[in-house]
C-alpha cells in the first residue's frame, strides 16, 4: 500500500466564486478534485518510459466547507493495481482542525502518451 500526503493553503483563486462552481468563497469542489488527483499520481510510481496515468472515474463526496487561509492536508491511498494498468484509488482531505472535508474514490489508467495524444 503507498500513501502520499501534500498539503495547500485555500486562496481565493481556489474557491467556488473564482472556480465557476458556486458563488461563494469557500473551497470549490473542482479544486477539491485537481488536489486529489494530484496526490493520487504521486503514489504512481516506475510507469515505462512515455507512459502516464489519466483519471477515468472519480466519486467524490465533499462534505464540509473551507474558507480561504485555511490549510487542508490531502492524502491518497493506492489501493489496487488491476493488470499492470488500471490503479484505485482511495482519497482523503482534512482541513487544519483535521475534521475531513471530503473523501473520494479515484481510478487511473496507464497509457502510452504519444498513442493518447495522437487520438485527439
Amino acid at each position: 500500500m503507498i500513501l502520499k500526503t501534500q498539503q495547500l493553503t485555500v486562496t481565493s483563486e481556489l474557491t467556488a466564486e473564482r472556480q465557476g462552481s458556486g458563488l461563494l468563497p469557500v473551497y470549490a469542489t473542482p479544486a477539491v478534485v485537481a488536489l486529489m488527483e494530484s496526490t493520487a499520481c504521486m503514489c504512481i510510481e516506475d510507469l515505462p518510459d512515455g507512459y502516464t496515468t489519466v483519471g477515468v472515474h472519480i466519486d467524490i463526496q465533499h462534505e464540509k466547507a473551507t474558507k480561504v487561509g485555511d490549510t487542508v492536508s490531502c492524502t491518497a491511498c493506492l489501493k489496487d493495481v488491476i493488470d499492470d494498468k488500471k490503479f484505485c484509488f482511495l482519497i482523503r482531505v482534512v482541513n487544519s482542525d483535521g475534521e475531513e472535508i471530503a473523501i473520494a474514490t479515484h481510478e487511473r489508467v496507464r497509457v502510452n502518451a504519444e498513442r493518447f495524444m495522437s487520438k485527439l
